[in-house]
């Protein structure tokens, strides 16, 4: 089977950051669909986690989700930006925070029946203090909290943010991979 092809690509809106279309797809099965597709650049978000385990979350105000979320710093990758350099201005725009220390966390995507998009996670540790600068259009609260009570707010729905969700999942998963590793190494 191929992987599909596009027979068909309907531009219906270019926007500022996406690109809305209609697609009429082969689907590797033979079948065709039409799809509405929303072009989007992607994005990078940054587990902001301090020496105390404290993990740094934006409660951070959403028109389109209809009013506050708990979020990890992120934001969209720009023109001829690579998926880390994103991850470190949002984390020193939206947190105030430059890290030494940065783990690839992967990819993941946020909903991949209409969107492109693709949002690449990262640990950051070993911080130094910066002065915020967030946009405009942005209202946002800087909170460090535990990181165990933060995968409980994912666990019980006070978090819903997917990227956020993922990310958080991801960096408690690395650390207890670390430590596991650190326990069985007799050298310890």
């Amino acid at each position: 089977m191929s992987e599909g092809q596009i027979l068909k690509d309907e531009s219906l809106y270019r926007g500022r950051v996406i690109d809305l279309s209609l697609e009429t797809v082969e689907l590797p099965n033979g079948g065709q669909v039409e799809l509405e597709i929303v072009r989007h650049p992607g994005g990078a978000a940054a587990v902001a986690l301090d020496e105390q385990d404290r993990v740094c979350l934006l409660r951070q105000f959403r028109h389109a989700s209809g009013g506050w979320l708990w979020e990890l710093p992120a934001g969209r990758i720009d023109p001829g930006e690579s998926p880390f350099e994103t991850a470190r201005r949002e984390l020193a725009e939206e947190a105030g925070l430059d890290a030494a220390d940065w783990t690839d966390l992967g990819p993941m995507h946020s909903s991949p029946g209409i969107f492109t998009e693709v949002i690449h996670l990262w640990l950051a540790r070993g911080f130094t203090s910066l002065e915020p600068a967030h946009e405009d259009g942005e209202v946002i609260e800087i909170h460090w909290l535990p990181l165990s009570q933060a995968l409980d707010w994912c666990n019980d729905g006070t978090i819903t943010d997917s990227k956020t969700l993922v990310g958080l999942y991801r960096a408690g998963a690395h650390i207890r991979s670390a430590v596991e590793m650190l326990s069985e190494d007799p050298g310890c």
